[in-house]
């Protein structure tokens, strides 16, 4: 809206009535070409002069000669603007169409996609991965009965140990060791009497399973009652 707006809206009626000098008028013309408000007004105006016309008892209004728009200025003016918002109307309705047909191809699109998931097979269901398992077998010691096995299952943090044994001599209490191939040695359990001789015990390592060369059971002295080799 132009600074001036207000001051040219105030001019509409002396246009109207040719109250209006030739600057004013070329300025109020060329505000209604862009002012829809203006021209609006203009239009709901534009019989006030034929009413007061009517009006035998009212004074003809005193203008200056050759400043009022004629009768057909005004109607062209009017029809240009009724022209002008047709055209806008039209323009506002292609609008209109091309947003309702964006929004139908999207509606297309959305229940396309929907139907091909519903249509499309479940994608194949991963089978997860189970830790690598190692079976050895205990091999007794000079002296020793030992037999069983011990289940080394690989974990991120290391290794568990399950053994099952039996035959066990002595009073306790044993315990469980994992070796490294280097020599390095790690307690995985340890547990107490078993008068049976039968045991199942599980432990832990922190040694990677890969790394594993054996599994040996321990008396309380120390002295290696059975060993598992990995291989």
């Amino acid at each position: 809206m132009s600074p001036d707006h207000d001051e040219l809206r105030r001019l509409l009626g002396g246009y109207l009535l040719g109250g209006l000098d030739d600057a004013d008028t070329d300025r109020l013309d060329a505000h209604l070409l862009h002012c829809d408000g203006c021209r609006a007004e203009l239009e709901l105006l534009g019989p006030v002069p034929e009413l007061l016309r009517s009006l035998t008892n009212t004074p003809p209004p005193v203008v200056a000669p050759g400043t009022r728009p004629s009768p057909a200025r005004i109607e062209g003016l009017l029809s240009r603007m009724r022209a002008e918002r047709a055209r806008e109307r039209r323009r506002a309705g292609m609008r209109w169409l091309a947003a309702a047909a964006v929004l139908l191809i999207a509606a297309i699109s959305v229940g396309l996609v929907l139907t091909r998931d519903r249509e499309a097979p479940a994608p194949p269901q991963a089978v997860p991965s189970r830790p690598p398992l190692v079976t050895a077998e205990f091999e007794p010691a000079d002296g020793s009965g030992l037999a069983g096995q011990a289940v080394l299952t690989g974990k991120t943090w290391g290794v568990s140990v399950d053994l099952t044994v039996s035959r066990l001599n002595g009073r306790g209490p044993f315990i469980c060791q994992v070796r490294r191939a280097d020599g390095m040695t790690e307690q995985a359990a340890i547990w107490g009497p078993t008068p049976s001789g039968n045991a199942r015990v599980t432990g832990a390592s922190s040694i990677q399973l890969p790394s594993v060369s054996a599994v040996a059971v321990a008396d309380q002295e120390g002295h290696v009652l059975g060993t598992a080799r990995v291989r």
